[in-house]
């Protein structure tokens, strides 16, 4: 059904059973419909991004469609200082704390607070630096992220 193809193999019943059947319009429509209602909610969110304010509706729904969520708890790392980078990270619920080690100390200070909102790890994707400070949950959090290959 997703690649509008002939069946790959006979299935055959080895016992008495009870079948669920979809076919291929309900499928689509349900498909469909799910991806339109997560474009909707992503393109939302985004537009009260500030980063994201001055982009046009298209532009916005572009990266709306590259967008993945990610639900992570408290005390969980969502990156570490000194990773490569990759994604860029938007939270949609929960806070995290930037913490950064500074120099060669083994502590690590608090240097930023996240909200609902916020956004980090864009210097990796414009840059190719490591990343410049660790991000933790405070609050479980909820973010959408977007990921790219340093190869494109």
């Amino acid at each position: 059904m997703l690649y509008n193809a002939p069946r790959a193999a006979t299935i055959t019943a080895k016992t008495d059973c009870i079948v669920w059947r979809l076919d291929r319009d309900t499928f689509n429509h349900i498909v469909k419909d799910a991806a339109a209602r997560k474009r909707e909610k992503f393109e939302t969110f985004l537009s009260s991004v500030k980063i994201f304010q001055s982009m046009d509706p298209y532009e916005r729904s572009q990266i709306a469609d590259a967008l993945k969520s990610e639900h992570f708890k408290k005390g969980d790392h969502i990156i570490r200082q000194g990773d490569i980078g990759d994604k860029f990270f938007i939270i949609c619920e929960g806070e995290a704390s930037a913490l950064k080690k500074i120099e060669d100390s083994k502590t690590e200070e608090l240097v930023y607070q996240y909200k609902k909102g916020d956004y980090f790890g864009e210097r990796a994707l414009l840059t190719n630096d490591s990343r410049a400070a660790s991000i933790v949950v405070t609050v479980s959090l909820y973010v959408i992220l977007y990921q790219f290959s340093r190869k494109n």
